[in-house]
C-alpha cells in the first residue's frame, strides 16, 4: 500500500465538525490502497474548542498516530484575561464586547498570523521529516484550518523538493466570512494574503470542499493555481447510521433543531421572525431545539422576536448523540453566516443531516454551493434573509403535515453520493494519480 503522511490539528480526542473531514479520510482510505500515518497535537498542549474522547474509538486500530508538542498562544490569552476573553472564530460581540476580549482580538489578527495556532508549526515540521525518511512517504495531505498548519507543507517542501503536497483546505482563508471581525492592520492583510499564495502556488495540489472555493481560489491567484484545484465535497459516514437510536417524533408540535456552533455573526434575525410568524397561522406549536455553542447575540434575536420561550438551550453532545438529535426533528435548521465568501460555506454538517433524511431549511444564499447541495437532493428549502414571509409559510406547512400524519421526512436517496468512501476514493486518486 501507498504510504501517506497525514497532518492535522484537529484530531481526537478534539470534537466538533472540524476533526471529522480528516478522521473519515484516515478510516477508509486503506480501501483504496492508502497507508496513512497521522501527525497531530498533543492534546495535553492543544486549544480545541471543543473535545469528544468518543471519537477516538474511530480511529483504526492499525494506524499509526504521531503526537508533538505545541506552542499555544491562546492559553497565554485565557491566562491573562480568563477564558471568556479568548477571541473564537465568529465570535464578536459587537457593541456589548469589552475592551479586553476587543484587544484580545486585534492581537489576535495582526499578531497571530495566519491563526493562533502557528506555534505548533516547529514541532510538526521537527516530527514530520524522519517520517518521512524512515518510512519512505511520497506524499503529504496537509488539511486546515487552521491554515498555519499549510506552512508546515512549505517548510517541508524546501527540506524535501520532490515530495508531493496536497493541501486539503476545508474553509476559505483570507476571505473567511469572520475575516474582519480580526480588525486586521494593512501588514497582517499582506503577510497573510502572502501566506494563502505561497500555498497554493507551491502545493502540488488543492482540495477544497465545494465548487464556490475553488472559484474564489482561482479568480485570486490565477490559472496556474486554478489548474490544480480539486473539489472533494464534506460528507457523511453510513457506518455512523448503523444502530442509530431512532426517537418517535412528537405528534403535538413542530420541532425544529440546529446542532453546531451559531454566533451572533450567523444573523439568525429573519428565521426568527419568521418562526414568530407561522406561529401565529400554524396548527401546532413550534419548539426550538439547539444542541451546541450559542452566542448570546443568537439568544438576544430569539428574545427580540418573541419566540425564546420556545427554544431549548442544550450544552454540545457527543456525535452520536448529536446524530440522535438531528434524526428526532421534523425539520432541521442550517444557517449560513452572513457576510463575504456565504455563498461558498459548505459545512460538513449538512451532510449529515442529508443522511438522517429529515427537510432542511436552510438560511442563506439561495443560489450558495449548500442551497444548490438541497435542492438537488430535493432535502428541504433554502431562502434568503429577505424572505420572511415564504419562510413562515413553509414552516406552516410542515406544521399542517405533521398533524396529519404525512410528514414522511426525505425520499429519494440522492444523498448517497455524497457518502464519505466517496470523498476517500478521490483522495486517494490524487494520492496514487494514474500512470
Amino acid at each position: 500500500m501507498t504510504p501517506v503522511l497525514f497532518i492535522t490539528y484537529y484530531w481526537p480526542p478534539s470534537g466538533g465538525a472540524g476533526v471529522q473531514r480528516g478522521l473519515k479520510f484516515v478510516k477508509h482510505l486503506p480501501q483504496r490502497g492508502v497507508r496513512p500515518i497521522v501527525l497531530t497535537v498533543d492534546p495535553m498542549q492543544a486549544s480545541y474548542p471543543a473535545v469528544d474522547p468518543s471519537l477516538e474509538a474511530e480511529v483504526p486500530a492499525d494506524v499509526r498516530v504521531v503526537r508533538t508538542p505545541s506552542f499555544e498562544p491562546l492559553r497565554l490569552l485565557a491566562a491573562l484575561g480568563g477564558r471568556g476573553a479568548v477571541p473564537h472564530a465568529g465570535f464578536a460581540s459587537g457593541g456589548k464586547e469589552g475592551l479586553l476580549k476587543r484587544a484580545m482580538r486585534w492581537v489576535r489578527g495582526n499578531w497571530m498570523i495566519p491563526d493562533a495556532r502557528r506555534g505548533w508549526v516547529r514541532h510538526a515540521v521537527k516530527a514530520a521529516i524522519p517520517l518521512i525518511e524512515q518510512e519512505g512517504i511520497g506524499t503529504v495531505v496537509i488539511s486546515s484550518p487552521p491554515h498555519s498548519a499549510q506552512l508546515i507543507g512549505l517548510r517541508l517542501k524546501e527540506r524535501f523538493p520532490k515530495l508531493r503536497w496536497i493541501a486539503d483546505l476545508r474553509d476559505p482563508w483570507t476571505d473567511i466570512y469572520f475575516a474582519r471581525e480580526l480588525m486586521k492592520g494593512p501588514r497582517a492583510q499582506r503577510l497573510d494574503s502572502a501566506y494563502e499564495a505561497a500555498v497554493l502556488e507551491q502545493a502540488d495540489a488543492a482540495v477544497v470542499v465545494g465548487p464556490s472555493m475553488r472559484t474564489a481560489f482561482a479568480e485570486r491567484h490565477g490559472p496556474q493555481v486554478a489548474a490544480k484545484l480539486h473539489v472533494i465535497p464534506n460528507g457523511y459516514d453510513a457506518d455512523d447510521l448503523k444502530g442509530l437510536a431512532h426517537h418517535p417524533l412528537p405528534t403535538d408540535r413542530l420541532r425544529i433543531t440546529y446542532v453546531g456552533t451559531m454566533a451572533g455573526s450567523y444573523a439568525p434575525q429573519a428565521f426568527f421572525a419568521a418562526v414568530a410568524q407561522a406561529m401565529k397561522h400554524a396548527p401546532l406549536p413550534i419548539e426550538l431545539r439547539f444542541i451546541g455553542q450559542v452566542g448570546p447575540a443568537v439568544r438576544e434575536a430569539a428574545a427580540q422576536a418573541g419566540v425564546l420561550d420556545r427554544c431549548v438551550w442544550n450544552e454540545p453532545v457527543k456525535h452520536a448523540k448529536a446524530l440522535e438529535e438531528m434524526a428526532s426533528a421534523h425539520v432541521l435548521l442550517l444557517v449560513i453566516p452572513e457576510g463575504p465568501g456565504e455563498e461558498g460555506i459548505l459545512t460538513g454538517k449538512l451532510f449529515e443531516y442529508l443522511a438522517v433524511q429529515r427537510p432542511i431549511l436552510g438560511l442563506g444564499p439561495v443560489d450558495g454551493d449548500a442551497g444548490r447541495i438541497v435542492a438537488a437532493c430535493g432535502a428541504g428549502a433554502f431562502f434568503t434573509r429577505q424572505q420572511v414571509e415564504a419562510m413562515a409559510a413553509w414552516l406552516v406547512a410542515r406544521a399542517e403535515a405533521v398533524r396529519a400524519g404525512t410528514d414522511h421526512g426525505v425520499t429519494g436517496g440522492l444523498h448517497t453520493r455524497y457518502e464519505r468512501r466517496e470523498a476517500a476514493a478521490a483522495l486517494a486518486a490524487l494520492i496514487r494519480p494514474a500512470g
